[in-house]
């Protein structure tokens, strides 16, 4: 990975913060205020570090307007309205700098199969497949071992990292990132009981596509199936964390984002900017509208048709105390019916 040498002058100017201090002062990496030392560049985005401040030996730390004077008083600091966001565009600018860029062409051990159509700026690495009538766009990238299907579109400048899948018929709009392992456009878990036969399942044949907007995220070995009649939709700025499900016939609103092993079962329907905390499970054929976020490791199992912050976690406890009001809540109903019965009575 290259070398950064960043004049803090340059780094200003590019998050657009005003500048307090030596602006001829270099850093060279970008890490956190406990672990920084006169060549790293920090930031402050949560007030509960804000102790961490006065202690840090970051050579230079991003910070909202508030904390300025602190920040100053210690040494360096870029301040803009939100430093996290800050943050976010700094390690693009640095990423840039340091991440080896594709070189454009069609590795000599890659597939490319009759009728598919690559982009003169695309990347397609060695071992990759891309199938007949695929059309990869410009500045593309296909990584080492990853699969193009048959028919499939990628978009311009997105990337499929090394053994990423992109399924027949599959489209992906442009800048988005996939990461290794996602398999886009398997088949849906779709069966038809066979009661006559002893209770065989019959595969109902999965005859849609997934259809991916602009600036998707993809994280590692996610999986999102192809629909069994209509296509499943990612619309643009969705971001899927690692060990995502979603299931067939899904469509997923604009700009919502999942964390980690997240699971959306076939059908559902998913509102614009909603999110889904780790774990959490939603069933199939549900509609959840705009702007609901969906707390970790809660199970969905009603439409939700109001926007806000929905939790269905038992809190945890020790084990004893945990039995105790397990066993509680399962009397709960027979309580309500004793309590009913005496408020008659009254």
């Amino acid at each position: 990975m290259a070398l950064v040498q960043a004049r803090l002058a340059e780094l200003s100017a590019a998050l657009g913060g005003q500048l307090l201090g030596d602006g001829d002062a270099v850093v060279t990496r970008i890490g956190p205020l406990e672990t920084a030392d006169a060549s790293t560049i920090s930031f402050l985005a949560n007030p509960r570090y804000l102790a961490q401040l006065a202690s840090t030996r970051a050579g230079c730390v991003i910070v909202a307007p508030a904390q300025a004077t602190a920040a100053a008083a210690r040494g360096a600091a870029i301040v803009c309205e939100d430093p996290y966001l800050a943050l976010a565009h700094l390690t693009q600018w640095w990423a840039a700098r340091t991440r080896p860029v594709a070189v454009p062409g069609v590795h000599a051990s890659a597939v490319v199969e009759p009728g598919a159509h690559i982009h003169a700026s695309a990347s397609v690495g060695a071992l990759a497949y891309v199938g007949a009538g695929a059309q990869v766009g410009e500045g593309a990238v296909i990584g080492a071992q990853a699969h193009v299907g048959p028919g499939a579109r990628v978009g311009a400048r997105t990337r499929l990292a090394a053994r990423a899948q992109l399924g027949e018929g599959c489209v992906i709009g442009a800048r988005g990132i996939v990461h290794g392992g996602v398999v886009i456009g398997a088949d849906g878990f779709g069966f038809a009981p066979v009661k006559a036969e002893g209770g065989r399942w019959e595969k109902i044949e999965q005859l849609g596509a997934v259809v991916i907007g602009d600036d998707v995220e993809i994280g590692a070995n996610t999986c999102i199936d192809r629909g069994a009649l209509d296509d499943t939709v990612l619309e643009d700025g969705v971001k899927l964390d690692n060990l995502v499900q979603i299931g067939h016939n899904v469509r997923v609103g604009a700009h919502s984002a999942f964390a980690g092993c997240v699971g959306v079962a076939g059908s559902a329907r998913i509102g614009r900017h909603c999110t889904a905390g780790g774990g959490a499970i939603i069933l199939g054929h549900l509609e959840i509208v705009d702007h609901v976020h969906i707390s970790a490791a809660t199970v969905v199992t009603r439409s939700i048709l109001k926007p806000g912050q929905y939790t269905g976690l038992f809190p945890f406890d020790d084990n004893a105390s945990w039995e105790k009001n397990a066993a509680t809540l399962r009397n709960l109903h027979a309580m309500r019916e004793r309590l009913r019965a005496l408020e008659k009575k009254s």
